[in-house]
């Protein structure tokens, strides 16, 4: 597969520690529109081919795939003319602003037949691959109940460096500048690691949000700060389970740490995913009457970035698709109508 990096920021460096090393991949192109920014990772990736559009990488030509690492709100319009060109996409997360334009990269890269795929990113994590196994076969029998969290501390601390003073932090606090907050930012993520490990989708929705007071005036330079801190949400699943979901930017001691709890009539799971690692624990069998939690090991899983580049070598279309992504955000757009007229919609 002859790859085309499309945007060179944190998450197109984070790819190229990957892709480079799945046998048959080859690295051959990289887009961005700053020059310094273009010619600094191209170096440091050895990438011969360097384009300050898109258009002009299309117009070249000689690749098979690309990987969109363009900003949130980028995505559409890059993503459509990759699909247009024939290309197979693997986009970052979200998929696209809103469902309206998700929906029509998903239509288009159906109707062209290119393989399409959302990085999201802890579809990567083995103990959930196996959590949902397990619930597949039946283990935990009937699912009722889900918990799911995703909890970030940067605006307490500066572990990942200085939220107020920093563009990289500061344009995912202001709506001005594309964000739709912690739930457009981190929402696909745990709404995807809730449904795929309970085996089932969201039907039903209802949501809070919050913003907090951040700074003077509620603005620091160009950026007001306006953009969601916090969310919670309590959803129905498509199987019977009721679940509640929420993530928030002040979860102090937590800088990044996913967790997911699903509760079945015989037995129950948790699913814990932190920078330092992850683990399953299960309370099954005759823990369930004391109450016992045991850890459960899991072997290793295929990345996205494996299962892609075998996808483009197949012709077989694997998961997570656009469509997929785009349910999901159908689900986030729904949750900020739910907190604008304080009632509950159906997916």
């Amino acid at each position: 597969m002859r790859l085309l990096v499309l945007g060179t920021g944190v998450m197109a460096k984070n790819q190229l520690a990957r892709f480079p090393l799945i046998d048959g991949v080859t690295v051959v192109g990289a887009v961005d529109t700053d020059p310094e920014r273009l010619s600094a990772f191209a170096d440091k990736f050895n990438i011969e081919k360097r384009f300050l559009s898109l258009e002009e990488a299309i117009a070249w030509g000689e690749f098979d795939a690309a990987t969109n690492v363009t900003p949130d709100r980028i995505h559409h319009p890059t993503t459509m003319a990759l699909i247009a060109a024939g290309k197979h996409v693997f986009c970052e997360k979200p998929l696209a602003e809103n469902y309206a334009k998700a929906l029509e990269m998903t239509e288009a890269a159906e109707k062209a037949g290119v393989i399409n795929m959302v990085n999201l990113t802890y579809r990567n994590v083995a103990p959930l691959q196996h959590a949902r196994e397990m619930v597949l076969s039946g283990e935990l029998g009937t699912i009722r109940h889900v918990e799911a969290s995703y909890l970030q501390s940067w605006l307490v601390s500066r572990a990942w460096g200085d939220w107020r003073t920093e563009s990289t932090w500061l344009w995912r606090l202001s709506t001005g500048h594309g964000s739709n907050g912690v739930l457009g930012d981190v929402g696909i993520h745990i709404l995807d690691f809730a449904a795929y490990g309970a085996a089932t989708d969201i039907d039903h929705v209802f949501a809070r949000l919050k913003t907090f007071n951040k700074a003077p005036g509620g603005q620091i330079g160009e950026y007001l700060l306006d953009a969601n801190d916090s969310f919670t949400m309590s959803v129905d699943f498509a199987n019977g389970a009721l679940g509640v979901i929420h993530a928030s930017r002040w979860a102090t001691g937590h800088l990044n740490e996913l967790k997911l709890r699903i509760y079945g009539e015989r037995g129950s799971l948790e699913v814990i995913h932190r920078p330092s690692g992850s683990e399953l624990h299960g309370c099954l069998g005759e823990g369930v009457e004391t109450a016992t939690w045991t850890q459960i090991e899991v072997e290793p899983v295929a990345t996205n970035y494996q299962r892609f580049a075998e996808a483009v070598a197949s012709g077989i279309q694997p998961d997570p698709n656009f469509r997929h992504a785009a349910n999901l955000q159908k689900v986030l757009d729904l949750a900020m109508v739910t907190e604008r007229e304080r009632r509950e919609l159906k997916v």
